[in-house]
C-alpha cells in the first residue's frame, strides 16, 4: 500500500464520520427550507438534520444551539457553520455519540453546505436537493415575504423542544399532517416560528411588572385569593424565576388555592410572554378573615 493510501485508509480508521451519507437541502434565506426539511428528511429516511447550528433527531434537539439567537446576521452564519471551535466540537462529540447513518445538512449555498461538512469533519453531499425541486415559486415568494414582512422563521422541531433556548421569542407552533411517501402511515410534523434576535422588526424586551400585573389580575379572578401581596422576578437567559405572595381568602382550602393558581399564573405568563418559566413559586402569606361588617355588608 502506498504512503498516500495508507493516510487515507488511517484518516477513515480513525474518522468514523466519514462513513456517514451526508444529503444537502439547499436554498436561499427565507424560501422555506426549515419549512420542509422535515419532508425532505422523510422522504430520503433520514432520522438526523443539521440546520442552523442545531442538530436534531427526528423531532427532538439533540446537540446545539441555534443561529438564530445570533444577534446580527453575520454571527448566525458563523454559527451555523461551525466557527467557533467549542461548538464545532461539541458538534462533532454528538454526531459521533449517536452514529448516525444519514445526514440532511440546510444551508443557503453549496459553498456553505461544504464549509459545514469540512468543519465538522464530515464528507461532502452524496446527494444535494435544491429549494426548487420541492417548493414551486409561488411558495417561495411567499415564504420570502413573510419572512422580510413579519420578521418570522421555522425551527424544524416541536415549540416545547425550543421553549427554553427561545423564551420570549417563539411566535406560535406550526402542525402539519402529512403522509411520510405513498402508501405509508401519515405523521404530523410539527415546527416552531419563531422571530430572531436581529429580525427586521427590532428587538423586544418584557418588564418585569408585566409578570406582577398578570399575577395581580388572575388573583381577582380566583376565588380563593384576596390579593397579590408580593411578586419578585429574577430573570434569566433562559427565561424568569418568579416568586409570588398571596392572601388567601377564609374557608378556603389554601394548598387547593395555591395549586389552582400556580396553574393558571404559568399557563397565562406562557400564553401572553411565550416566555418559559424557569421556576414558579406561589406562597400563602397570610389569610383573609372578613370582619362582621363586611360580612353583613
Amino acid at each position: 500500500m502506498s504512503l498516500f493510501n495508507q493516510n487515507i485508509f488511517n484518516q477513515n480508521l480513525f474518522n468514523p464520520m466519514q462513513d456517514i451519507k451526508v444529503y444537502a437541502f439547499i436554498g436561499p434565506s427565507g424560501t422555506g427550507k426549515s419549512y420542509r426539511a422535515q419532508m425532505v428528511a422523510n422522504e430520503y429516511n433520514i432520522n438526523y438534520i443539521i440546520d442552523d447550528g442545531i442538530l436534531i433527531k427526528e423531532n427532538d434537539i439533540i446537540a446545539g444551539s441555534s443561529a438564530k439567537k445570533a444577534p446580527t446576521k453575520i454571527e448566525t452564519v458563523k454559527k451555523a457553520i461551525f466557527i467557533n471551535e467549542q461548538e464545532r466540537n461539541d458538534m462533532k462529540k454528538a454526531i459521533k455519540k449517536y452514529k448516525p447513518d444519514a445526514i440532511l445538512i440546510l444551508g443557503t449555498s453549496d459553498g456553505m453546505v461544504d464549509k459545514i461538512t469540512d468543519n465538522l469533519g464530515l464528507p461532502r453531499p452524496m446527494k444535494r436537493i435544491y429549494i426548487n425541486e420541492v417548493a414551486t415559486e409561488e411558495e417561495m415568494k411567499t415564504a420570502k415575504m413573510i419572512r422580510t414582512t413579519q420578521g418570522k422563521h421555522v425551527i424544524p422541531v416541536p415549540t416545547f423542544e425550543i421553549k427554553k433556548d427561545f423564551s420570549g421569542y417563539i411566535l406560535d407552533p406550526l402542525q402539519i399532517f402529512k403522509f411520510k411517501g405513498k402508501g405509508n402511515d401519515p405523521y404530523i410534523s410539527e415546527k416552531s416560528i419563531i422571530r430572531p434576535t436581529f429580525s427586521y422588526l427590532g428587538n423586544f424586551t418584557i418588564s418585569d411588572t408585566v409578570f406582577r400585573q398578570i399575577a395581580e389580575y388572575l388573583a381577582k379572578k380566583t376565588g380563593g385569593v384576596y390579593k397579590l401581596s408580593r411578586a419578585r422576578v429574577e430573570s434569566y437567559p433562559e427565561g424568569p424565576d418568579i416568586y409570588l405572595e398571596v392572601v388567601v381568602n377564609y374557608g378556603y382550602n389554601i394548598l387547593t388555592v395555591l395549586r389552582e393558581f400556580k396553574e393558571r399564573a404559568k399557563k397565562e405568563i406562557d400564553k401572553l410572554t411565550s416566555m418559559n418559566v424557569v421556576s414558579l413559586e406561589v406562597v400563602a402569606k397570610n389569610v383573609y378573615v372578613p370582619e362582621k361588617e363586611d360580612e353583613e355588608n
